[in-house]
């Protein structure tokens, strides 16, 4: 079993940034690529960023590059993901997901899911 616990969610002024992290116990953590996601009320859970198991490879929806990185410490197994420059349509539960490979793409397979933080921007 893995168990991914996610922080550093808020409330944060549009053009604000938070640093939202999520820490994976339960397995080798660094075989494994991790990735971001988030849901907003009544929609359907969106990819956000992915990384493979070294950290050399990253990739993000259209909708936040330029804006969000994400990043890794195998050594704390941890995963970050740095918001920047935050919008209104940002505003959602932002989950933290453990792939099944150490390379996967946006579709996964995901394996695992953490329970998610809130991140509400405000115009």
């Amino acid at each position: 079993q893995v168990q991914l616990v996610e922080s550093g969610g808020g409330l944060v002024q549009a053009g604000g940034s938070l640093r939202l992290s999520c820490a994976a116990s339960g397995r080798t953590f660094s075989r494994y690529a991790m990735g971001w996601f988030r849901q907003a009320p009544g929609k359907e859970r969106d990819f956000v960023a992915g990384i493979d198991w070294s950290g050399a490879s990253k990739y993000y929806a259209d909708s936040v590059k330029g804006r969000f990185t994400i990043s890794r410490d195998n050594a704390k197994n941890t995963v970050y993901l740095q918001v920047n420059s935050l919008k209104p349509e940002d505003t959602a539960v932002y989950s933290c997901a453990a792939g099944s490979r150490p390379v996967v793409g946006p579709q996964g397979p995901w394996a695992y899911w953490g329970q998610g933080t809130q991140v509400t921007v405000s115009s």
